[in-house]
């Protein structure tokens, strides 16, 4: 079952461009380690300091020879989002039945402690790469039932982005 968003990655030569332009933003540097098995360094960026907050993965490259030498080829941005579950073999075997296809045959080691990782690419129309994240204490919890009526009424959710925006005079 998935439990949540884990991270959005993105790849780059340049991690310390990309982590200075994430400070920037707010973030700031919560974790980080490198996944020998695929030769990248993952620095883990965050608001806040709630763990089981989504974060943002800088990736790069530690080896000529990395798993990621090829996608960098052409160019640093968005790589993959990262779904955390409760059971990844049962969460790759489902997706495979739904049409993902399997890059990693068997599940890896990630770049932080206690954390394990199987790569898919989602079918189209999507065609992203997706990764299923487990760690050997999870994160966070399943996620709550959506469809509840009540969640969803006008004045729980946050005001229209545009009617929020402010006025910009050209």
């Amino acid at each position: 079952m998935i439990l949540g968003i884990d991270h959005v990655g993105l790849l780059t030569a340049d991690p310390e461009g990309v982590g200075a332009l994430l400070a920037v933003l707010g973030l700031s540097k919560v974790d980080g380690g490198v996944a020998g098995d695929y030769g990248v360094s993952c620095d883990f960026w965050q608001v806040g300091a709630d763990p089981a907050a989504p974060a943002v993965e800088v990736v790069a490259p530690v080896r000529e020879d990395s798993a990621v030498a090829g996608r960098l080829a052409r160019g640093p941005g968005l790589y993959h989002i990262a779904f955390e579950v409760d059971d990844l073999r049962a969460e790759a075997s489902r997706l495979r039945a739904n049409g993902f296809a399997l890059v990693d045959a068997e599940p890896c080691r990630g770049a932080r402690d206690g954390m394990a990782v199987q790569y898919l690419y989602a079918p189209k129309p999507a065609g992203v790469l997706v990764e299923l994240v487990h760690y050997a204490t999870a994160r966070r919890g399943p996620i709550a039932a959506i469809g509840n009526p009540d969640q969803h009424t006008a004045e729980k959710r946050s005001p229209d982005i545009a009617s929020a925006a402010p006025a910009v005079n050209n």
